[in-house]
């Protein structure tokens, strides 16, 4: 299945120095700006999700000269949640943008999505011979009254949204092939207890105020007994299986991890970076850790944001492998093989 994307559109939230915040989220101020980050993205409180995924959205569709009504298929892919629970973010974004005859697909698994949207473009195009033209758009809106953007995770996570025009056909930024591995013994890391099936909340009755936000590092701490070995062990692991899945993906097309010019990680921090980037046994120059550090971790659009930054500024050679890699709670590590 061929297919290339087009163009890109992009939207952030208000830039804030990241040591101008810290003391707004925690007390450990030194810990935070160890992370490296320069810059974090904050939406007012009235800018939803969808707002984001509509305005990167138009801006791709304009970019590539699009008309919304010629798409087939829009997918849309979180990091958090959404505007309303019981509502089909996608379907809206779609009818937003005026994609009045497209499919829309609405993904949900963290981290991960922006990268694993590729796949789904690709089955798709696959089982449906008459979809030519797809937009993606991957989003990420922190819901700070449950995730603590600079506490919860050792990252400090932005507003933002990335959009992509992808055509069957397109040779440039030519998708190739994806992998996806999925461990589902860690998928309670980060469960919030309130809120679900399980523990609705009732007009009326009282929650837990700890139940209201989303479990945190030291809960993963507690899942390991505070055994800082085992953790560590655990850390190792997220790298390894990251670099494997990222070699499934090359081995798929007959190439391997010196086949490819760049590597887009999430925009994690310095550390994480730094550790993903010896594993695979290259420099962090060939990462996308310059960008990281200025735009904060957009979740799920990490990887499609810093490609649309490379794209733009010419940092991209033609003919050459970008490997687009991500991971996120449940868990999962993905990897999408382009070639520029």
């Amino acid at each position: 299945m061929s297919f290339g994307l087009v163009s890109f559109g992009q939207t952030l939230g208000e830039p804030t120095p990241v040591a101008d915040a810290v003391a707004e989220y925690t007390g450990d101020e030194e810990r935070i700006l160890g992370y490296g980050y320069r810059t974090m993205h904050r939406c007012p409180p009235e800018v939803g999700l969808t707002d984001l995924a509509v305005e990167a959205g138009a801006k791709a569709l304009t970019a590539s000269g699009t008309d919304p009504g010629e798409l087939d298929l829009v997918v849309i892919a979180i990091t958090d949640i959404v505007e309303y629970l019981y509502w089909d973010a996608a379907a809206k974004v779609a009818h937003r943008l005026g994609a009045s005859r497209a499919e829309a697909v609405f993904l949900t698994q963290a981290c991960t999505t922006g990268v694993m949207s590729l796949d789904t473009v690709a089955g798709k195009f696959a089982t449906h011979p008459g979809y030519s033209t797809a937009l993606v758009i991957a989003v990420n809106r922190t819901c700070e009254p449950y995730w603590n953007r600079m506490d919860v995770q050792p990252a400090v996570f932005s507003d933002g949204a990335v959009a992509t025009v992808a055509r069957r056909g397109h040779p440039a930024l030519r998708w190739l092939a994806t992998e996806v591995t999925t461990d589902g013994a860690y998928a309670d890391f980060y469960r919030m207890e309130a809120g679900g099936a399980a523990a609705p909340f009732r007009p009326g009755g009282t929650v837990d105020p700890a139940d209201l936000r989303v479990r945190d590092a030291w809960d993963l701490m507690e899942f390991f007994n505070y055994d800082g070995e085992r953790f560590e062990a655990f850390v190792r692991m997220l790298d390894e299986r990251g670099a494997e899945t990222i070699r499934r993906a090359c081995a798929r097309v007959g190439a391997d991890l010196n086949d490819v010019a760049r590597f887009i990680l999430p925009n994690d921090n310095v550390r994480a970076m730094t550790s993903m980037a010896a594993v695979l046994g290259v420099e962090l120059a060939r990462t996308n850790a310059d960008l990281s550090a200025g735009y904060g971790h957009l979740g799920a659009a990490d990887q499609l944001f810093c490609l649309a930054e490379y794209a733009a500024t010419g940092a991209l050679e033609p003919g050459t492998k970008v490997a687009l890699f991500s991971m996120g709670r449940g868990m999962h590590w993905a990897c999408s093989l382009l070639e520029v």
